[in-house]
């Protein structure tokens, strides 16, 4: 392997990384802002809630599309194989 293939390896590594952790990591920074808002309003300063909330959003993220985040990550790691085959 030559560096050009190890560096678009890389950059499609670190892509894939984004396109799998960015969905959880936006909707628990929405959810964080808003129940931060909803504490200020309210005055109710309970860690927990944030919490929760925050766990309960990344599951269902999970749950609705987990299947999609699986086959990402194997068709990279399909990609890399390949590749790693092919320099042999």
């Amino acid at each position: 392997m030559d560096t050009t293939v190890v560096t678009q390896v890389l950059r499609d590594g670190i892509w894939v990384v984004i396109k799998i952790g960015g969905p959880m990591l936006v909707l628990s920074m929405v959810v964080g802002v808003l129940i931060a808002i909803f504490q200020a309003v309210t005055q109710i300063h309970e860690q927990t809630l944030g919490f929760i909330m925050k766990m309960s959003v990344i599951i269902l993220t999970l749950l609705v599309a987990g299947g999609w985040m699986g086959e990402t990550v194997l068709d990279y790691a399909k990609e890399v194989f390949s590749l790693m085959a092919a320099t042999r």
